[in-house]
């Protein structure tokens, strides 16, 4: 979901890994450990939470989480909470990252202090305030002079405790007086609209007569301000919670009267506690945030163009999508955009096909093949990633999570084995979940991608051609992908693949560890199996796998998985599990009259329905075929004062349901329009409100059946594996290509130091990859040419942008620091450079 600007797309993303936290205070009980997780959140709204860690002070999770940002947001923040059974979780400290100030730490561990949490810290939200200086006679024919304070509206103030019903203070302070008035509570709402004006007498009248302008010549005026405290009305007996505030100085209508403008809410001056910094511990944390700003198709086109001629290249070499791998730090920078580009415009098999032919022929062993860091493998691995997730699922999920819900002991290194553990116990335990794991892998080969089996057939065709001796190859090919890089990884980190919720407990990781060993050999065919171990413990344990029936069954599955002509995956009529989890759905209605209740429920999609239940694993209380989903959109918040709501339509009725932030309210919003794309009854509008009291909120219309007011969601594709923007990956190409424009200019330099010296070759140069030097720099310069007016058009962007940003608009309040820091950059930056 972008961020929609004039002409300009806006999409923001963030890759976290959560390391652990150290030095976390005691807990004043006897036993002084702690049960601590970590919650990622937005501002303040959560959108993950890790795992558990119990009895530990130095608690490490080990854990990665990447989401799509929907909405704009002030501070990425992480809370590390102590779990208590019997009352509410407390928050032991958090490390709140401006978002202007994520860039410093980008794509680097860096230990953060915790810091305190209280109101003054948790301060989020923006108010529309309006000032302006009244000319007031009073009944004796003198003139005063009164301040207006109009406060309009507030946005995206915090939830405090599960509710927010704000109100505002308004006080007249100075040096020697304070006069406060109060608004009206708004009851569940974050986005309270007050339009409340309050008077305030600024002059006394015996000091003024009549003047054509006002002029406030009484001594301490330009010491007055406005502040505006915003608070939640609270039952508890604790009183209301601070939510923030904002100081306004009366001098600001020196310059202008009336006025009008946007404010960010700020902590109070005396918030700031003297506090040890290092008193509540540490976090380590990895975070990645990007940010791409794309424009309109027709301006990608010359670049797009370019990097999809790839495939027909000759020599491939010469083409931009491989001269992006050669002067990229790291291969996969370079593939990830790559491969989404040519998945989506279809071209991503002949693209592959053609860099592994080139691969191939340069490689000079067979046992070596794809088994180094190349664009080819990564670029593979990419999209196995892509088109292999949902198989991925279908296949291993059942068996990974049998083995973490058993618990069965299968250490067989004789030095780990715990007491009472029997070898010959654990080793038959684990040769079962070995077995199960190779099973399950092994029939799945109907169900690979079809991408996946084109790509494979490719590699295994040119192996097979360049080391005709070796009858293996053809395997060793494509095994060295499925197994190696494809299956192992996914049992050994399930949480990383999403088979699994959080990072395993140690003992079922070390079983994790010795089935994905096991099972990487197996499918590997190497012809020294026992020799492939470094422990003799490992080599003892595959002798129970020496039957030639395993590596029958590793040979039909890679012939299955690698021949042309498959059969149309789509024709697999197994259900696949495409998400699950619990939310919150209000009653659909079907007794006319009844509680509108909300309750919380387990929901589960696959491609063939959406169902939901009371708990993980009892049958459906409901079940939507995934071809009655009309129409799968957003919900405004009005029509319950709920967040995070969205509707499933279906022919009789829309079902309400809230997710638990705006992550996932987005995440199941995409899963279930792509997966109901192609219905054939999809609506083209919808009602952006709900049906209540007899009409919808949103247009009045008093019949329940009548047609929506508002267009649906734009088309995506159907396919369910992969939503992609090919605008933000082209945009996201030549942002590297832009950041690497040293290294193409050096490979510039090698292509002509190659057409005239036919002799070694500088050692500067000797890194890239250059077949044909006069075809390569033909290619690099349209690549520079391409990059060099997108560059120009983004410099046109932001004057235009500068020139047309108001500071204090709602898009940048007065107290925005991003805002402020742009404007310093803009201001710096000579003209002839943008």
């Amino acid at each position: 979901m972008a961020v929609e600007e004039e002409g300009l797309r806006v999409f923001q993303s963030v890759k976290i890994k959560i390391g652990e936290a150290k030095n976390l205070p005691t807990y004043p009980g006897p036993n002084k450990m702690r049960d601590c997780y970590c919650t990622v959140n937005l501002d303040q709204e959560e959108v993950f939470r890790t795992k558990v860690v119990e009895k530990s002070l130095c608690p490490f999770y080990g854990e990665d989480f990447y989401c799509e940002i929907p909405r704009s947001f002030r501070h990425l923040s992480f809370y590390i909470f102590d779990r208590d059974v019997f009352r509410r979780d407390s928050i032991i400290g958090k490390v709140a990252i401006q978002k202007e100030d994520l860039q410093r730490y980008h794509n680097r561990d860096t230990w953060f202090q915790l810091q305190h949490v209280d109101a003054d810290s948790e301060v989020q939200g923006k108010v529309h305030l309006e000032l302006r200086l009244s000319e007031v006679i009073t009944d004796s024919g003198a003139i005063c002079h009164k301040v207006a304070t109009r406060i309009l509206e507030c946005q995206g103030l915090p939830i405090v405790n599960g509710q927010c019903d704000p109100y505002a203070t308004v006080t007249l302070a100075g040096p020697c007086r304070s006069e406060a008035k109060k608004t009206k509570v708004k009851k569940k709402t974050n986005n309270p609209q007050f339009d409340e004006v309050f008077y305030f007498e600024v002059t006394r009248p015996c000091s003024y007569s009549r003047k054509s302008h006002f002029d406030f010549e009484d001594e301490g005026v330009d010491k007055l301000e406005i502040r505006v405290d915003l608070w939640n009305a609270s039952n508890l007996k604790f009183g209301d919670e601070f939510l923030g505030e904002l100081r306004v100085p009366l001098k600001v209508l020196r310059q202008s009267s009336p006025h009008e403008a946007w404010y960010f809410l700020q902590p109070r001056d005396n918030g700031s506690k003297n506090l040890k910094p290092g008193d509540l511990g540490s976090l380590r944390l990895n975070v990645v945030y990007t940010e791409d700003h794309v424009f309109s198709s027709d301006y990608y086109s010359p670049l797009r163009d370019l990097l999809l001629r790839s495939a027909d290249v000759e020599p491939v070499s010469a083409s931009a999508a491989h001269i992006l791998g050669e002067v990229c730090r790291e291969k996969q920078e370079a593939a990830i955009p790559l491969v989404r580009l040519f998945l989506h415009y279809g071209r991503v098999v002949p693209f592959i096909s053609a860099i592994a032919s080139a691969e191939v022929r340069r490689t000079q062993d067979p046992n070596t093949i794809f088994r180094g860091n190349s664009l080819t493998s990564k670029c593979i691995d990419e999209t196995m990633k892509l088109a292999g997730m949902q198989y991925l699922h279908v296949t291993l999920k059942p068996a990974i999570e049998e083995i973490c819900q058993s618990h069965k002991p299968c250490e067989i290194d004789p030095v780990r084995l715990k007491d009472g553990e029997s070898l010959e116990s654990n080793m038959e335990n684990l040769r079962q979940f070995v077995d199960r794991v190779f099973s399950v892998i092994t029939k799945s080969g109907v169900s690979c991608p079809t991408v996946m089996c084109d790509i494979f057939f490719s590699l295994r065709e040119a192996a097979a051609k360049r080391f005709q001796d070796d009858l293996d190859v053809r395997y060793t090919a494509v095994s060295s992908f499925i197994f190696l890089r494809f299956f192992a990884p996914a049992i050994l980190s399930p949480n990383l693949f999403q088979l699994t919720p959080h990072h395993t407990d140690p003992q079922t990781s070390r079983t994790l560890t010795l089935v994905s060993k096991t099972i990487q050999t197996l499918g590997s065919l190497s012809k020294s199996k026992s020799a492939s171990f470094k422990e003799s413990y490992m080599a003892a344990f595959y002798e129970l796998f020496n039957e030639q029936k395993y590596a029958d069954a590793v040979k039909n599955f890679l012939d299955l998985i690698s021949s042309s002509g498959r059969r149309d995956p789509k024709s697999v009529q197994q259900p696949i599990l495409l998400k699950e989890g619990f939310m919150i759905k209000r009653a659909q209605g079907r007794k006319r009259f009844g509680m509108k209740n909300f309750k919380k429920r387990w929901f589960r999609l696959t491609n063939h329905e959406f169902t939901y239940q009371k708990s993980k694993g009892d049958p459906p209380l409901c079940s939507i075929p995934i071809e009655n989903i009309l129409a799968v959109e957003p919900l405004e918040e009005e029509s319950f004062k709920m967040k995070n709501m969205f509707q499933v339509v279906q022919p009789e009725r829309a079902l309400y349901i809230q997710a638990n932030n705006c992550v996932e309210a987005k995440a199941w919003i995409d899963i279930l329009t792509k997966v109901s794309q192609c219905n054939q009854k999809r609506l083209a509008v919808y009602h952006p409100s709900a049906y209540l009291n007899g009409h919808w909120l949103c247009c009045r219309a008093s019949s329940d059946t009548a047609a929506g007011c508002s267009p649906c969601t734009g088309g995506l594709p159907a396919n369910i594996q992969l939503d992609i923007d090919g605008d933000r990956e082209t945009e996201r190409i030549y942002s590297l290509f832009s950041s690497y424009m040293s290294k193409l200019e050096k490979m510039q330099e090698a292509c002509g130091s190659r057409s005239v010296y036919d002799g070694p070759e500088q050692e500067e140069y000797s890194t890239f990859i250059i077949d044909d030097p006069q075809e390569t720099y033909k290619t690099l310069k349209q690549v520079v040419a391409g990059v060099g007016a997108l560059e120009q058009e983004h410099a046109q962007y932001k004057r235009d942008k500068f020139r047309r940003t108001k500071y204090g608009s709602q898009e940048h309040p007065i107290g925005d620091k991003s805002f402020q820091s742009y404007i310093r950059q803009q201001s710096e930056t000579p003209a002839h450079s943008m």
